[in-house]
Formats: structure tokens, sequence, C-alpha cells
């Protein structure tokens, strides 16, 4: 008699597989556990941090004072791979910053060390600077370019132009949102819209005044992106100038793009909107996870394009996964 697998098993095979059941499709599954139950975890507990290599679906989770780790099987197992160079937790949602091609992060951190990987976590350079709250990386334009604010240091911006090897601090006074087109032309605020440099900070303009909602500038084409309670803050001339693009949207984080530039998911009060057409219209398509909400400190979100994954963490929390 041929031997059938039973229920139990097939319901491991599945979660060793990164694949969720039928009972775990369209709700928040806490995927942490695995890791935090084997190691001790610093204040304040469990996690503080995910991202996603768009490039490839894979997962990383910070772990408070024990590291980076990856999962290539959508959080069904991880192993650290940050040799010891990542330390702390993330502060915010914008402490971990992908390239939007892939490859290649930079962890900016607090309370240990901050770094860059440059080929998926493989190997890693120690930044000279940490205790960064959040950071902004010039990905199109080389990647060695880093704008990072510190809200202990007095609001200091803080400018790196050969990938964290050396920074300089630039003022005082600013507020968390950070932007870069390339290692001239930056983005800030202190608290009143948008300022511009376009000499690597020795001087602003105000530009917009539309404060964004989210902490870091996202640039993808060119185009710089910020997310805002009305919907998508778009500059298509490096800074220059500012409109809301699209129709309204509460969101707070993202956009995370997908197969285009016109795919792309926001985070907001609501819950986690999508749009296929550059923002014409919006579809809410996942719940905020329980516990876990949308202010500048502690929440953290990623989206897998590839396997059509959400990811949730927050410092003192589980990090979660949502499959549609």
């Amino acid at each position: 008699m041929r031997w059938l697998p039973s229920a139990t098993a097939c319901f491991a095979f599945l979660l060793l597989a990164g694949v969720a059941t039928a009972q775990e499709k369209g709700k928040w599954v806490a995927i942490s556990d695995g890791v935090t139950s084997q190691v001790k975890p610093g204040y304040p507990g469990k996690t503080a941090g995910v991202t996603v290599d768009p490039s490839t679906g894979d997962v990383f989770m910070v772990v408070p004072d024990q590291g980076l780790w990856k999962s290539t099987d959508r959080g069904a197992t991880f192993a650290r791979i940050d040799d010891k160079a990542i330390g702390g937790r993330c502060e915010t949602g914008y402490a971990l910053n992908f390239d939007p091609a892939g490859k290649r992060l930079m962890c900016f951190m607090i309370y240990g060390s901050s770094g860059l990987t440059t080929d998926g976590g493989k190997t890693w350079s120690k930044s000279k600077l940490s205790h960064l709250d959040t950071g902004a990386v010039d990905w199109e334009a080389g990647g060695q370019t880093f704008l990072a604010f510190r809200h202990e240091a007095g609001g200091m911006l803080a400018l790196s132009t050969d990938a964290g090897a050396n920074w300089k601090d630039l003022q005082k006074g600013f507020k968390e949102n950070v932007g870069l087109f390339d290692g001239k032309t930056l983005i800030a605020s202190k608290g009143t819209g948008l300022l511009r440099s376009t000499d690597a900070g020795e001087t602003w303009t105000q530009v917009s005044d539309i404060r964004p909602a989210s902490m870091v500038m996202r640039v993808r084409d060119g185009v710089g992106y910020w997310t805002t309670e009305k919907g998508l803050l778009v500059s298509k001339d490096k800074g220059a100038t500012w409109a809301i693009e699209g129709k309204p949207v509460n969101a707070n984080f993202g956009p995370f793009w997908g197969k285009d530039p016109k795919q792309m998911v926001v985070v907001g009060k609501g819950g986690i909107s999508e749009t296929t057409d550059g923002g014409e219209t919006w579809t809410v398509v996942a719940p905020l996870p329980p516990g876990i909400g949308v202010g500048l400190v502690g929440p953290n979100y990623a989206w897998d394009p590839i396997g059509n994954v959400f990811y949730a963490s927050a410092m003192g929390k589980e990090t979660f996964r949502y499959e549609r």
C-alpha cells in the first residue's frame, strides 16, 4: 500500500518550505520565534526591524543586540548573516534602507554598529558613525552617499560620501525627513515643509510647504517620492518642485515597488494599499498587524513583490508575515 503523509507531516513541510497554509493565508503570522527562542534579544526584546530584498524576496530581520538574520524561505528559517557588523536595534521604520534594485542594504542602527552590504548579506563593511535614527542612500547615483538623522544629537544631519567610511556633521535643528538624489542634492525638513540643498548641505532653500509622513524619500528612475496623509508627494526635477500625484491615499510608509514603477504599495492608518496604475486608483489589500501601528518610532514594514508577501516588525514585538 502506498504511504500517504499525515496532515501533521504536510503542515510541517509547508512551514519548512516557507509556504503559507490555507489557514495562514490572509492572516498575520508570527515568524520570529524560532530565532528569539534560541538567542537572548537585548532591549526591548523580541525583534526590531524587517526588510526585503526586492530582487530575490529574501527577508532580513533585526533582533536587538543579536544582529541581522536572513531567510530565503519567507521566514520559515533564519540564519544570522551580518558577521557582527550590525548591532543594537532599529529606531524607525526607515532604518533599513534597501536599494530598490536589490542586493544593496544599508542598516542605520542605534545603540550598536551600523553597516552596509552590497551583495545581499554575504559581506559587510561597518560604518564609522552609528547611533543613527534613519538615513537615505543615493542608490541610483552610485550608493556612496548617505544622509543620516540623529535626534539625540539635536536633530543633527550627518553626511558620508564614501559609503560610511567617513562622516561630516552638517547642521542641527532638523526633523526626521531626509532624502538625496546625489552627493550634492539633499532634501530635508525642519518641521515646515521641505528644504533642498544643491551644495551638499552648506545652504538650504524651501521647496515645498508639505511635510511628508515618511522619514526617507524614495527614488526610482530619477523621480523622488514621499508618502503623505493625502497621497504621494512627487518630484521629477531632483527636488526643485513638488506636487501630490495620483489619487489621495493615507500613507506613512513606502512606496515599495513591484514589477514596474506603476505598481506600488504604501502603508497607512487604514492598512496596506496597492496601486497598479501609478496612484490613479488604490485598493486596501491587507490590514495592519495586531498591535503594530504607523508611528514614527518602532514599526517596520516590507513587501516581497516576487512572492506577494508583506512583513511587519516593531520594537519589542515579533516579526509577522502576511500572504495574500
